[in-house]
């Protein structure tokens, strides 16, 4: 390899250089194209875009360990891509980057029926697993909406409308394979359910957003699919009471497969969205209820009775296939539901979450914070589990951009006074950056910095997420 002396000392041109050398390695598979570019430079909200200087489609662990060598030893800064889904920025390239792009990894690699589990590549997509399993009786649970790669679910520590019940992608996850900075491939975990030994390599990488190694396969749990599956919608003319319908649901321990809640905001633009035309905009609690038949009509039975001392109106139904499908649809159009509303104006999306008995208190204070703002804000989640979203409407200015962060600093300041935390499933990215050392403090910050430093010691994967510029624990 090239001495370091001689290295190109812009960074521009040090990739360039590097992807002549790649090249010879994996043939094709790298675009300088300015469409492809463009395409890379951003995710899907934070709308914070830079240019990679190519994308290379890396189709096998071995594509990324040859990139990933030669950017080590070249210092050349690269940036793991999947579907691009992600919103506070995780995926904007620095100056001189190469996108290291992983959607063309979607080998579904074995799969266990009898002890729920499979392998699968990072480009392999939730629904695309889903489709592969349709026949075995089992399925993936964790659905955080959109088309997001299982790799790019991994990184983010992914959550979503099912981990009331099944958890987030952290405790679905048994294994991975991983590419670290120098090129080096690793294997954490394995096929068993639990393990004392060593250190937890596995939870260290889940949400470690691409700063850490690049994650290239994954080891999933499987779950049965229900025997019976029922939808049903209540609507509330209050908020509060709405969701003090979803926290005593949970303080009951019922089982409920997905409890989401859209505010009369969010609603009223999803009716005109996904043609909703059966509800009012008024808050609507979206349930999900799933099992045998007589334990799905149990808990149909307590939560209806729970509405209905908290003023909920009367239940509609979604039994067939195709109306839950048209419900949780527009469930997962809420964003571009809003957006539609307000063509050419900025929409941010930021998320928190907090303790369960602390919901009704930061949601309701989160809606008095909106309604002095003077911003259009709608707000949706997945309560069941104590978090949820805001979507912030503003003037596609500097001025509009400041008024949105000062709503999202109080909504997080909340959460924080409140025991929580300044992301539930969003993750940090560029976008909650500022945050970190309020929840965290400065030991824990620099100990995860200490991590970063061992583990990529020439700061080239992802570099400028996920951790605040700082000291690094010495010990």
């Amino acid at each position: 390899m090239t001495d370091q002396a001689s290295l190109p000392l812009h960074p521009t041109a040090r990739a360039q250089h590097v992807l002549s050398l790649l090249a010879a390695e994996i043939g094709d598979k790298i675009s300088t194209n300015l469409s492809v570019c463009e395409a890379h430079s951003h995710g899907e909200a934070l709308e914070i875009a830079n240019m990679p200087v190519a994308v290379v489609f890396a189709e096998s662990t071995q594509d990324v360990s040859a990139t990933l060598a030669l950017c080590h030893h070249h210092r050349v800064p690269v940036v793991a891509f999947g579907a691009g889904t992600s919103v506070e920025g995780h995926v904007t390239p620095p100056d001189g980057a190469i996108s290291l792009d992983l959607s063309r990894m979607t080998e579904v690699m074995a799969v266990n029926s009898s002890d729920l589990d499979c392998r699968v590549q990072a480009g392999v997509t939730r629904q695309a697993l889903n489709a592969f399993l349709r026949d075995t009786g089992l399925f993936f649970p964790v659905d955080p909406g959109g088309e997001a790669t299982l790799g790019g679910m991994c990184a983010t520590r992914a959550s979503g409308t099912a981990a009331v019940r099944y958890g987030t992608i952290k405790e679905n996850v048994l294994g991975l394979t991983v590419v670290m900075a120098n090129g080096e491939v690793i294997q954490t975990g394995g096929r068993v359910r639990k393990s004392s030994t060593g250190y937890d390599l596995t939870s260290l990488f889940i949400g470690s957003e691409g700063t850490l190694g690049i994650i290239t396969e994954i080891q999933l749990r499987l779950h049965g699919q229900p025997e019976q599956l029922s939808a049903a919608v209540c609507q509330f003319e209050n908020l509060e009471d709405a969701v003090n319908t979803a926290v005593e649901i949970i303080q009951m321990g019922i089982p409920i497969a997905r409890v989401e809640l859209l505010d009369d905001v969010q609603m009223q633009a999803c009716i005109r969205y996904s043609n909703l035309d059966n509800y009012r905009p008024l808050t609507t609690l979206f349930f999900e209820f799933a099992g045998s038949p007589e334990a799905v009509k149990e808990q149909i039975t307590v939560t209806e009775a729970l509405a209905r001392d908290n003023n909920g109106l009367a239940f509609t139904w979604a039994d067939t296939a195709d109306e839950r499908a048209t419900l949780w649809k527009a469930r997962h159009n809420a964003y571009w539901a809003v957006k539609a509303l307000h063509p050419g104006q900025r929409l941010i999306s930021t998320d928190c979450i907090v303790p369960i008995s602390q919901l009704t208190t930061l949601i309701t204070g989160v809606k008095d914070d909106i309604l002095a703002s003077g911003l259009y804000a709608a707000i949706l989640g997945h309560v069941g589990d104590g978090n949820f979203h805001t979507l912030i409407v503003t003037e596609e200015t500097e001025a509009g951009r400041q008024q949105a962060l000062a709503l999202d600093r109080k909504i997080v300041a909340r959460a924080l006074a409140l025991g929580g935390s300044s992301s539930g499933e969003h993750g940090v990215g560029l976008g909650k950056l500022e945050f970190l050392a309020a929840e965290h403090g400065e030991g824990a910050l620099n100990v995860m910095r200490a991590l970063k430093a061992t583990l990529d010691p020439r700061n080239i994967l992802n570099p400028g997420k996920l951790l605040p510029v700082g000291p690094v624990f010495k010990g």
